[in-house]
């Protein structure tokens, strides 16, 4: 359970992750030191997994996104770990869940265009053993895109 210091220390860093501990310490009340002390354990629980700068797709060039629905023929161990490692390693996959429903994994991939999508899919994705299919819902519009969780 996470105390409530602590919980405004995350939202915090949530909204600001390159503030100083001096202002981190002062917007949720607290002495430098004890602040310092509690980021610290954060970070050593493993609650702060890192630090890393949000990126507008678009703008960097990625201006292709879409989920993928994908379905395994065979539910062995053998076809999930591959599924699992070698989705793990392509950069162009941003998220993977392993899902309920008529899917068994849900993909969110971003890519610079249709034609890069289109060579991810025969290049990569249709190569994987074990797939009984793939579908693909292409992202018109994002609405919200958050990782900040709601302290």
């Amino acid at each position: 359970m996470i105390e409530k210091q602590d919980e405004h220390i995350l939202a915090q860093l949530q909204k600001e992750g390159r503030t100083t501990n001096q202002q981190l310490a002062e917007d949720v009340g607290m002495s430098t030191s004890a602040c310092w002390r509690r980021v610290r354990a954060l970070e050593e629980s493993g609650v702060i997994v890192g630090y890393s700068a949000l990126v507008d797709r678009e703008k960097a060039g990625f201006a292709t996104s879409a989920v993928l629905h994908v379905s395994l023929e065979r539910h062995d161990a053998k076809f999930v770990d591959e599924f699992v490692s070698r989705v793990t390693e392509r950069a162009e996959v941003m998220e993977c869940f392993a899902t309920t429903g008529d899917a068994d994994y849900h993909l969110r991939v971003v890519v610079c265009d249709m034609k890069a999508y289109n060579e991810f899919l025969d290049e990569f994705m249709f190569r994987l053993p074990g797939i009984r299919y793939v579908r693909t819902n292409v992202i018109l519009k994002e609405i919200k895109t958050s990782v900040a969780l709601p302290f």
